[in-house]
């Protein structure tokens, strides 16, 4: 599918929503359980559902995906966990409009491609559902715009679910900028620096021989067959969400602070080629192809309140995975690689690095000691189990996200406006205030609590 469809089938799946009432009554879930549809229950709908599952007091009433494989794969999963069979929607990519009309579901995961996460997203709320979507929230700056205008006509709320924001280290660290152990905080570092060759070629097949340099609906499978295509039509910071949850946490973005402009830069495009080349040879038709994408993207933020973001995009180079997180203040900083410290009042030596490990441990946020053991097992080392826990008990509760639909415009629009500036020679671009000058009264609402 190529861009152009990407846009035409969002379009059609967007306009369809709006038979919808603002909000369905729906029947009264037994005995508080939180019953949930799935939409994309691929590679990584697949691993939430898992978790969902597993989850005390829930029900998955319903899934939906257009590959019958993955249908599958999830009915045999659940089926191994003693839950009742779904319901399916398998009948192409609008029939997610039918299993958000169901009157037995409190909220939609949404794990599909991301040009279908809006579409998904805002028929999950017109329906009266909670919504919670996978990262990227939205692809365009209209689109940001749309989930947050939903939210506010329906009242049906939308998370994002970046489970990054539940790291243990950036939770620590968070703990450790709210008490001032690092002065007041200047400056951040973060991004998405991840080798995703293997995953945009045919979704890191061991045997490439031939197939290695595949991509596309037709001849690749997993995210090869939709996401290298941002890769061959965009050129900006395609993820961006992932080192940008944790920091607009440290920074109170939207709750008395808001990130004001933008300015990205991006390199030359050369090593998805050579990896066409080694994996397909020289004759392969794909070494051909033009990749928009740089190979590093590079964009500082400007925040309201005068600190710094800098964000690095990287997922085309050999490297080692790292998110690069930094947080510096007037009185310390912390480097995620290598895992070092140093804080003008506690550190022992003047101008020398020591392990943050101690510092990290002594600061722990107390959900991870709460539930360290029922994470052991999920996805990302943990984390999945912790932004699954959030959206469920959010939802159990009846209440606003802790990563809201503010948060999830915010974060994902960066990406757009980071194409654009890049498009216009590094130019400034201002980043939209979704919240409509709410950020100036908005209290902080993540990390409060050890439960969720």
């Amino acid at each position: 599918m190529d861009r152009r469809d990407f846009i035409h089938k969002a379009a059609f799946a967007g306009s369809a929503t709006g038979i919808f009432p603002k909000i369905l009554l729906s029947k009264e879930a037994p005995a508080g359980k939180v019953r949930l549809g799935f939409v994309g229950v691929g590679s990584r709908g697949h691993a939430l559902a898992s978790i969902a599952a597993a989850t005390p007091d829930t029900e998955i009433n319903a899934i939906c995906d257009i590959s019958r494989q993955s249908v599958d794969k999830t009915l045999s999963m659940l089926a191994r966990q003693g839950k009742k069979a779904p319901a399916v929607y398998d009948k192409g990519n609008e029939d997610f409009l039918n299993l958000v009309r169901r009157d037995d579901l409190d909220a939609v995961i949404i794990a599909t491609p991301w040009h279908l996460h809006v579409p998904v997203a805002v028929a999950a709320m017109k329906a009266g559902k909670y919504a919670g979507v996978e990262v990227p929230a939205a692809l365009t700056v209209e689109e940001c715009w749309e989930l947050v205008d939903t939210h506010e006509k329906t009242g049906s709320h939308c998370m994002m679910l970046e489970n990054v924001c539940y790291r243990r280290d950036v939770l620590a660290i968070l703990n450790m900028i709210r008490q001032g152990l690092f002065g007041e905080l200047t400056y951040t570092h973060c991004g998405y620096q991840h080798d995703l060759r293997q995953v945009l070629f045919n979704d890191g097949k061991t045997d490439r021989s031939p197939g290695g340099a595949e991509f596309g609906a037709k001849a690749a499978e997993g995210e090869a067959r939709w996401r290298t295509e941002h890769y061959v039509n965009r050129n900006g910071d395609l993820y961006p969400t992932h080192g940008i949850g944790p920091v607009a946490h440290w920074l109170d973005i939207n709750r008395g602070n808001r990130f004001a402009y933008l300015t990205s830069t991006a390199t030359k495009s050369r090593s998805l080629q050579k990896y066409m080349v080694k994996e397909g040879g020289k004759d392969h038709p794909n070494t051909r192809v033009n990749f928009r994408c740089g190979d590093v993207v590079t964009t500082v933020i400007q925040c309201q309140n005068g600190e710094n973001v800098m964000m690095i995009h990287d997922t085309s180079s050999p490297r080692p995975y790292s998110l690069g997180f930094r947080a510096q203040g007037t009185e310390g900083i912390w480097m995620e690689d290598g895992s070092t410290i140093y804080l003008e009042k506690h550190s022992p030596a003047p101008h020398t690095w020591e392990p943050a490990e101690a510092y990290l441990k002594k600061h722990d946020h107390g959900i991870w000691k709460k539930f360290e053991n029922q994470a052991r097992n999920a996805g990302h080392g943990g984390i999945d189990f912790f932004v699954i826990r959030a959206f469920i008990e959010t939802v159990r509760r009846k209440k606003a996200p802790v990563i809201d639909v503010y948060d999830a415009a915010t974060w994902s629009v960066l990406s757009p406006l980071s194409e654009a500036s890049v498009a216009r020679g590094s130019s400034p671009v201002e980043i939209p205030d979704f919240t409509r000058g709410k950020w100036k009264t908005n209290r902080r609402i993540f990390g409060l609590t050890d439960d969720y």
